[in-house]
């Protein structure tokens, strides 16, 4: 009876990744979005390298950012994601930039499989979008 429980405690667990799972290129759902995920220290962070936006305009700005200083910046190569801390098999408290309206919401990353991630971003919980991205091979 025992063993069991165990079986269904590890089956019903969620499953734990290697902590570099979540790191390569990552397609999103708007505008054929690429974001490219590295290892940052003991976190993880991720930066735009290509959208069809992009694809025609390289040097597209950063135009909708709230601050007035940084609509300049360009959008290739621009930092979305960062201070992610990896726990259950996830990683969590960490932020995402939304270059089409300017804002930073707190993001959740999970992996549902090799090849697919849950970005979950909110303005405040219960007030969250799950996005799923698919890895570039």
């Amino acid at each position: 009876m025992l063993a069991l429980l165990m079986g269904l405690a590890v089956a019903a667990a969620p499953a734990l990744q290697p902590a570099d799972a979540v790191v390569g290129r990552w397609k999103t759902p708007v505008h054929n979005g690429i974001v490219e995920i590295t290892r940052c220290g003991a976190s993880i962070c991720g930066k735009i390298v290509g959208s069809d936006k992009l694809r025609t305009n390289p040097n597209l700005a950063d135009g909708n950012n709230g601050n007035a200083a940084l609509r300049t910046r360009k959008l290739m190569g621009l930092q979305i994601l960062s201070g992610f801390s990896q726990q259950n098999g996830g990683w969590y408290g960490g932020k995402i930039y939304n270059a089409e309206d300017g804002k930073t919401y707190s993001a959740e990353i999970t992996l549902s499989g090799n090849d697919q991630l849950n970005l979950r971003g909110c303005v405040f919980k219960p007030f969250c979008r799950t996005q799923t991205w698919t890895r570039v091979r």
